[in-house]
């Protein structure tokens, strides 16, 4: 454990960058694994590299959100605007967490829609009204725990919640497409117009 603060405090932008690349393609791989969608669906492997490169940009720019949102409640704080007891204790962590997913998730997962967008060379946004929705129900009780660790091990847990983020969203999706399949069945008394 020790090389590892050693490594993400000694790099903290090429650790994030790694992480992120590493673990964030690793939920979406998980993802397809889980609903059986051939692992072609993330493209050719040159596209599959790209989304490595994706991820890890993405670990940059979550680096730089982590560490301006924690200044921010800081700062909210020390102007009396939040309360000062906050300061160190898990409402910190939470009040940073819900800054976090309220006021920057939304345009850092529009982001990383546009790389994948550029990556695939076609507009789409379809379903990121839903990845808006996992920021209240997922990522503000997720990064409340990240937050209420030291900053050192923040990054590798967010790059974890990725992960469980994408078997989360495989699961759910393989789930509805079995229901589905078994309603659309012969015999069945459910119907569809």
């Amino acid at each position: 454990m020790k090389g590892y603060i050693a490594w993400v405090t000694g790099h903290p932008l090429w650790s994030a960058a790694v992480q992120f690349g590493l673990l964030g393609t690793a939920g979406e791989v998980l993802s397809l694994i889980v609903r059986r969608k051939p692992l072609a669906a993330l493209g050719g492997w040159w596209q599959g590299l790209l989304k490595v490169a994706a991820w890890a940009v993405l670990g940059v720019v979550i680096k730089y959100g982590f560490t301006g949102m924690k200044g921010f409640v800081d700062a909210l704080i020390s102007k009396s605007l939040l309360p000062p007891a906050a300061h160190g204790s898990v409402l910190w962590a939470f009040l940073v967490s819900v800054f976090t997913n309220v006021f920057f998730g939304p345009q850092m997962m529009f982001f990383h829609r546009l790389e994948d967008c550029l990556i695939a060379w076609k507009w789409d946004l379809a379903g990121l009204k839903k990845a808006w929705l996992t920021l209240l129900w997922f990522w503000i009780p997720a990064h409340t725990v990240t937050f209420s660790l030291p900053a050192e091990y923040q990054i590798g847990l967010a790059a974890l919640w990725s992960v469980a983020l994408g078997l989360i969203l495989g699961l759910t999706s393989a789930n509805a497409a079995r229901v589905l399949g078994d309603e659309r069945r012969p015999g069945n008394s459910v119907t569809h117009n």
